[in-house]
């Protein structure tokens, strides 16, 4: 049933469009003022009548043929007018706004000055807010904003236009674009020093998105090519096609890169240490030699800084357990001292693997005016890896130790070995009691009688288990013996 509304019959305004735009744009030559008059003329009887939806786009045809008009004639200021009126227009779809967007961004390179652009930029800015339909467009308009700022060293402007955007939720936005969005935005977080919105900004990228994919066979890839051609067969004419898959490893990397600087702003060694492990399961650096040589290096050397623990330990030997390095004969070396049950000495150490360590730019044995030398600190924590091992190795072999001689094996003076003995026992890395009247370090844990009673009962069943196995030995060899002679006689008497 009809609800009482009235509407005009349905026009089809083709002939009258292809008609009156060559009109209006040679009136532009000399009034582009009446030019848009005669099309918005037009435009206002076309919306008055019944809308469908192929109206609509024929409609679009001619009304976006108001900015060109604008442009061509250099009024940057009406051309802005013009987005504005237009979009306030009611249609029956979208496809008018998001269309007006699209092409006005097309002028945006062409501008005649940066005054002209900006204002052209924020016009698009205004017109696209709080719409959906239009968020992409909007958040990127927003992005040249932003690189327009970048480029004018106004890093903190930059960063605060891009990060308002949320690109994680518009569903409209390709997930290759959504990822270099917010890359950016870590980006310039990062730059201006923003290290806490930096790291909830990159939390928004799911990894997986970045996993290797198996290569797949010949037959697999026909059965690809044959599924996507049946998906395009039903797609509908205003669906948008399908996101093809592509190679992501640029980001990847872009990705790691950002993460890398992040845990290294917080000394975080190990979490460094996987994030190269992920840049190294890349297809472009294995085909590297030198940034494959690089990555390993990293690996090791971070791997090596970071604190003991149980997860440390399964991340070296497994590390240590790569065929690849045998690029890094040094650094396997490296990794085969802190893997050995053996002291190391620091003096060794640093006169054997110093000059190469600090011809890296991971490490520094000089200490620099910067507030912030990173490389000198790394250097330092190096040092205090190594006297960590050699006390996990001494706590392994000796239950009781004089102090002088545990400072001469580990190249320290009495205070220091108290203070590296007492993190590692803080730390929870080994047990551990100075007795300093006595100057005595002993490493044997304590034990309560149930513990000594529990010994004791485990080695008096080992005890008897030896004396039955024992007992059943000799009347085993006591009965062959008592056979063996009734043997030998009945020899004789054969």
């Amino acid at each position: 049933m009809s609800d009482g509304t009235l509407f005009k019959p349905d026009k089809d305004f083709t002939k009258d469009v292809d008609k009156q735009i060559p009109e209006a744009q040679e009136i532009a030559k000399t009034n582009l003022t009446g030019a848009i008059d005669k099309l918005l003329a037009l435009e206002k009887q076309a919306r008055q009548v019944r809308y469908s939806r192929p109206i609509s786009l024929r409609l679009l045809g001619f009304w976006l043929r108001f900015c060109p008009l604008c442009k061509d004639a250099g009024y940057c200021p009406l051309l802005n007018e013009q987005v504005v009126a237009l979009s306030e227009k009611t249609w029956p779809a979208q496809t008018g706004d998001d269309e007006m967007v699209q092409v006005a961004m097309g002028f945006l390179d062409e501008t005649p000055n940066m005054d002209a652009k900006m204002s052209l930029i924020e016009t698009l800015r205004n017109v696209t807010e709080g719409k959906i339909f239009v968020e992409v467009e909007r958040a990127r308009v927003t992005r040249i904003l932003s690189e327009i700022k970048k480029s004018q060293g106004d890093i903190v402007a930059a960063a605060d236009i891009l990060c308002e955007l949320q690109v994680e939720t518009f569903g409209s936005m390709a997930r290759k674009e959504k990822t270099e969005f917010i890359l950016e935005q870590v980006a310039l977080c990062i730059a201006r020093g923003d290290w806490t919105q930096a790291k909830i900004l990159s939390r928004k990228i799911n990894t997986r998105y970045f996993a290797r994919k198996p290569k797949k066979t010949p037959e697999e890839i026909e059965k690809q090519k044959k599924e996507e051609e049946e998906r395009e067969r039903q797609r509908k004419p205003d669906e948008p096609p399908p996101e093809k898959e592509g190679d992501v490893s640029e980001l990847k990397l872009r990705y790691y890169e950002q993460q890398i600087i992040l845990a290294n702003h917080e000394n975080e060694y190990l979490e460094v240490c996987k994030y190269y492990r992920q840049v190294l399961d890349t297809e472009s650096v294995e085909e590297s030699p030198n940034y494959l040589r690089a990555t390993l290096q990293r690996i090791i050397y971070y791997v090596v800084l970071s604190p003991y623990d149980n997860e440390q330990s399964d991340l070296l030997h497994r590390i240590k357990a790569d065929s690849r390095n045998s690029l890094v004969s040094v650094e396997a070396q490296l990794i085969k001292l802190f893997t050995t049950d053996e002291l190391m000495r620091w003096p060794m150490v640093a006169e054997q693997f110093g000059p190469h360590l600090c011809s890296t730019d991971v490490f520094d044995a000089q200490p620099c005016q910067s507030m912030d030398d990173k490389p000198y600190r790394r250097w330092q924590d190096f040092r205090k890896r190594v006297i960590e091992h050699n006390i996990r190795v001494i706590a392994k072999y000796y239950t009781r130790i004089e102090t002088d001689r545990l400072t001469e094996l580990l190249d320290l003076n009495q205070a220091e070995t108290e203070k590296y003995i007492s993190d590692l026992v803080t730390s929870k890395t080994i047990y551990a009691r100075i007795d300093r009247p006595a100057r005595i370090v002993s490493f044997a844990k304590p034990r309560d009688a149930d513990d000594v009673l529990n010994e004791w009962s485990g080695n008096m069943q080992s005890l008897l288990g030896l004396l039955e196995r024992i007992d059943h030995l000799i009347t085993k060899e006591e009965m062959m013996a008592r056979i063996l002679p009734s043997k030998s006689g009945r020899a004789k008497a054969h």
